[in-house]
This record gives structure tokens, sequence and C-alpha cells, in this order.
């Protein structure tokens, strides 16, 4: 059984992690100590610090961590299909984190298949 969940915010992504549709995160700072490649780990949607719900297991594909202004067009469109610029995901990071993101910060990519049981 997997020791780690990715946990996404339901109103943001429960419907796309559901239909299988989103098989990437990158969430802010170096997380390589905390994901790793082969790595298996639940999807869970909910609230921070609240309930959550486990969606299914997954292994990580790949880990790769860099600064926010090196991200491609096709890395940020991982985060959300709707997102085209560095702008949208700095805008998106700064209100889940509640703090001002800059694109010098560091991000971790971490790329998931899901386990069909």
């Amino acid at each position: 059984m997997p020791n780690f969940a990715i946990n996404f915010y339901t109103e943001l992504y429960g419907d796309v992690l559901r239909k299988g549709r989103k098989t990437a995160t990158i969430r802010l700072g170096d997380k390589t100590a905390k994901y790793q490649p082969g790595q298996l780990v639940w999807v869970t949607v909910g609230q921070r610090f609240g309930p959550r719900q486990k969606l299914f297991c997954a292994i990580i594909d790949d880990v790769t961590v860099k600064p926010i202004q090196e991200l491609t067009r096709r890395e940020i469109e991982k985060e959300n299909s709707e997102f085209r610029h560095i702008d949208d995901l700095i805008t998106l990071l700064s209100r889940l984190y509640a703090r001002a993101i800059t694109p010098l910060d560091t991000v971790t990519i971490v790329q998931f298949s899901r386990i069909s049981e």
C-alpha cells in the first residue's frame, strides 16, 4: 500500500482526475525527498487539513525540479489544460500557497500514471 498521497483540491481538479485527463502536478519547492520515480501514491481530492477522498493508486513516472521561468508550455498545460503562460501558473500557485510567487521560485513537476485495479 502507498505511504504517500498527492492531494488535489476538489473544486479545481476533481473532475479531470476522475476522467483520467490529469497525469501531472506542479508543486512549489523541491519535493524530490518526498516523491521519487517508481513510488506508489494515493491520488486524493479534498481540502487541506480536511477530509479527503481516495480516487486511485498511481505510480510516479518522473520528478523534475526547475525554476518556474524554465517551464515549457507543455509542462504548464499538464498542471491545467487551460493554462498557456507562466503567469497563469504563478497566479494559481500564489493562490494555493497564499504567498507571492515569482518566475525564480523552484517547482517540482510530478508525473504519474494511474494503476488499474
